[in-house]
């Protein structure tokens, strides 16, 4: 980083969760949700917030993607604010648009969409269930896969359309035209979901990830979303709850 500044005289940097893109010698923002951690583990939670802490104050000031008020969809990951940091928050980031959020209602019933991502091999582990159980059920499902390496589009069986990937504008129609999403707890699917509004999800957090649970089980038990572990999938049921 040090490199790169001085060959290009970067007079700032804005950081987006990396906690090694730092130079003294400049300006420099991070860019995080995540200022207060959720370890399962007590102790281990106060040795991994002071890690943090430390990794923090090579910033000069902490951007927050949320609003510092009630309500706002990060909770206690992000609130309150740190006292010996600049902490400033700029409110929700997403790919959509809020400009045109017109929903095509004739094509809304009975429709859902499965918006994979994620590390491997959680993400194929996610799909293979989900794939199971829609193959049972009479709805009509899209999967988009969230693989970037090549553009593909079949159809798996008559009620299932498979997806390789989609670009931000095709993805927000594909949410905005479908009843029901199913998808990660991740905060940047949150904030998506936030800024299309009032859609039914179903949450499901990757496992391990304890921020993704923290969120699925917040914003569940706000009565927002319905949330399931992976190990214990059922979408039928699921379904029937929303």
């Amino acid at each position: 980083t040090a490199q790169l500044v001085r060959e290009h005289g970067i007079s700032s940097i804005i950081s987006d969760n990396r906690y090694g893109c730092f130079c003294a010698q400049v300006n420099c923002t991070m860019l995080t949700h995540q200022i207060h951690l959720r370890v399962p583990n007590a102790a281990l939670q106060w040795v991994a917030n002071r890690m943090l802490r430390r990794a923090l104050r090579k910033f000069n000031s902490i951007w927050i993607p949320d609003v510092e008020g009630e309500p706002n969809l990060s909770g206690e990951l992000s609130h309150p604010p740190l006292t010996d940091i600049e902490t400033k928050y700029i409110g929700p980031l997403s790919r959509f648009s809020t400009e045109n959020q017109g929903v095509r209602h004739q094509e809304q019933a009975g429709k859902i969409a499965v918006v994979l991502s994620g590390p491997e091999p959680q993400r194929t582990y996610l799909e293979q269930i989900l794939m199971e159980q829609a193959l049972a059920l009479p709805q009509k499902f899209v999967f988009v896969q969230g693989k970037t390496k090549t553009r593909e589009h079949h159809r798996v069986a008559e009620n299932i359309e498979v997806i390789s990937y989609l670009n931000g504008s095709e993805l927000q129609e594909l949410i905005q035209s479908s009843e029901v999403v199913i998808c990660r707890s991740g905060y940047s699917s949150l904030m998506d979901l936030a800024v299309l509004g009032n859609k039914k999800a179903i949450l499901i957090p990757t496992p391990g990830q304890t921020e993704q649970e923290y969120l699925g089980e917040r914003f569940a038990a706000q009565g927002h979303f319905i949330c399931q572990n992976q190990e214990n999938i059922d979408l039928e049921k699921a379904l029937g709850e929303l």
